[in-house]
């Protein structure tokens, strides 16, 4: 099975542990608005493949870093984007000198909201309103929203190096019901408003994958504060998940296609013979199950108590 995503989105987590414990090595405290926490930061370079995100890169870091500066390399030196792709990234990503260069070294487009305190926010949405020209917004469920299509904003961007600035066009999205406007920018520009909004709003089921991931997957359980056993543990539940989607959009897997990890284990239904795995300290042993049951007719009773409990979960 070939998966070669076109469609990338880029994203950090804050991977928390228990505030209290300062023995987690590498870990760091932050204060901000969301209150006091200890923990990690996790950057992740997702690819989309029709209605599931497969996990790319990822690169661990301090939760005091910022989003760009964690992943800024990641994305610069990805084997995972080429020509052609586009990179779906949030405001904590905004850099008009990536953006830059992603266009123009490595002709990837980027679709990212912009701030409300930035030039290029405040023109696209005066032109929107001078030019009067909005349709409604092409996902039903935002009633009370409209767009409108505004080209030629790069000049109203800069970087430190202007010449090399590449042009940008914007969705400018209307909330009537808030009474707030957001402004949605790409360097593609082949595409129209509708297309724009449309594509960004792939995004937000990553923050789904960020729950099963930390809620079923328990990504946070570590085991232990060394750094690198926290590591191993993040990188192994990551390899899992990842497997668990392959197989999701593989024919023998289809039947569990937008499930979670939980509701899948419930209703599976284990075919063929059952095993019995057995193990004590460093030693191990694999039974078939009816071995293990002419194994068990042959035990005493306190050792049949002790059996009870791996029989009652065959």
């Amino acid at each position: 099975m070939a998966i070669s995503p076109d469609i990338h989105i880029l994203d950090c987590t804050e991977i928390e542990v228990k505030l209290s414990n300062s023995n987690y090595e590498g870990s760091e405290v932050i204060k901000d608005d969301d209150g006091t926490r200890r923990g990690y930061k996790l950057a992740t370079l997702r690819g989309i493949s029709g209605d599931t995100g497969f996990l790319e890169e990822i690169k661990m870091g301090s939760i005091k870093q910022h989003d760009l500066e964690l992943s800024r390399e990641m994305v610069i030196k990805s084997k995972m984007l080429k020509a052609g792709d586009i990179i779906i990234n949030d405001r904590g990503f905004i850099s008009r000198e990536l953006l830059n260069y992603l266009k123009e070294e490595r002709k990837i487009d980027t679709y990212i909201p912009v701030k409300k305190n930035m030039e290029i926010y405040e023109q696209a949405v005066s032109v929107a309103k001078e030019q009067n020209k909005w349709v409604a917004h092409p996902n039903k469920k935002r009633k009370n929203q409209s767009i409108a299509f505004v080209t030629s904003l790069g000049c109203h961007w800069g970087s430190d190096e202007p010449k090399k600035d590449v042009e940008l066009n914007a969705c400018v999205v209307y909330d009537s019901k808030k009474e707030e406007y957001f402004v949605f920018i790409t360097t593609d520009l082949e595409r129209s408003a509708k297309q724009i909004v449309s594509t960004y709003e792939l995004r937000p089921e990553i923050e789904e994958d960020y729950r099963q991931i930390k809620d079923f997957w328990r990504l946070e359980d570590f085991k232990s504060t060394k750094h690198n056993f926290i590591a191993f543990h993040i990188v192994a539940v990551l390899i899992g998940y990842l497997y668990f989607q392959l197989y999701k959009s593989m024919e023998e897997g289809v039947k569990y296609a937008g499930k979670s990890l939980p509701v899948a284990v419930k209703n599976y239904v284990m075919e063929g013979s059952k095993s019995v795995i057995i193990y004590s300290g460093q030693y191990f042993a694999i039974f078939g199950f009816l071995e293990f049951i002419q194994l068990y007719s042959t035990c005493g009773t306190e050792v049949k108590k002790c059996l009870d409990k791996i029989l009652a979960k065959v």
